[in-house]
């Protein structure tokens, strides 16, 4: 029987999610997206930021989440992974990594169900917004230090998570060492996501000429947050390939590695970087 995931091409199927306070019933309905995506011919299926919990409420957010090692979501998503035989990438998902800190950790899961890489979210969201709404990730998330390409049959895949997007000099790193595909599952809210998402997605494919997955989540939470949705699947040459809406469902597109070949070598700024200073002056 030939190797489904040997060939130049291959499927890959993003799930858009509106998750809640409710991890098992989170769980449940990613899992019937991720399902979709597989009967759909997906070889590859990543779900956004935060698939198995949206809580700020540090309290509520402590309570539900549990250790790498024990999580049941976790083993769960190892579990369908293998019975799907799927690449199953969860965008990202919080895991208790000390009494009062949590990590915001990407899992790359094989089709045997094997965890092949992990990511924790370097940059965290700590910002005031126009209309009031303010975010202070680093309260309770303890950010990652670490980059990470993780090696899947096609080609290398740079982890990612949401507010990475807006630290180019990361993607550049990650194509520089050896990512083809860039990973930005989000859940971007409302207002950033009308005014930056697309913009910036298609400039970290350009400029990094790699495809990129980008899951998110989309609509109005449990606790009041809006997020804005529109997953997108971007081609090296900065296309859109495939783009959701705002409610839960999955996208997909057929991924050509010779893409990533052709727009490398039509403009091949990968090689051209070049070192210099930065000279500051003032004047009277």
């Amino acid at each position: 029987m030939p190797d489904p995931f040997s060939g130049r091409t291959f499927r890959a199927a993003l799930v858009q999610l509106c998750s809640g306070r409710d991890v098992d019933r989170n769980v449940v309905e990613a899992e019937r997206l991720i399902r979709e995506a597989a009967v759909g011919g997906a070889h590859y299926v990543q779900t956004p930021e935060v698939t198995t919990l949206m809580e700020l409420e540090s309290a509520r957010l402590f309570a539900a989440v549990e250790p790498e090692q024990s999580n049941r979501a976790l083993q769960a998503f190892r579990n369908l992974a293998a019975e799907l035989k799927i690449w199953l990438h969860i965008g990202s998902m919080a895991v208790k990594v000390a009494p009062d800190k949590i990590a915001n950790r990407a899992f790359v899961l094989t089709p045997d169900g094997a965890i092949a890489a992990t990511y924790d979210k370097i940059h965290m969201f700590d910002v005031d917004l126009p209309g009031g709404e303010s975010y202070r990730e680093s309260k309770n998330y303890r950010p990652g230090d670490r980059a990470v390409v993780a090696a899947l049959p096609w080609g290398g895949l740079g982890l990612s998570i949401c507010y990475d997007l807006r630290f180019p000099h990361l993607y550049r790193a990650l194509a520089k060492s050896g990512a083809t595909f860039l990973a930005i599952p989000a859940a971007f809210t409302k207002v950033t996501g009308e005014a930056h998402w697309h913009t910036l997605l298609r400039a970290r494919a350009i400029e990094c000429q790699c495809y990129v997955f980008a899951a998110a989540q989309g609509g109005r939470h449990e606790h009041g947050r809006e997020t804005y949705g529109h997953s997108l699947i971007i081609s090296p040459w900065g296309q859109i390939l495939a783009e959701g809406g705002v409610q839960p469902g999955v996208i997909s597109a057929d991924i050509d590695l010779q893409a990533i070949e052709e727009a490398r070598k039509r403009v091949p700024s990968l090689g051209h970087d070049r070192p210099f200073t930065v000279a500051s002056r003032s004047g009277a």
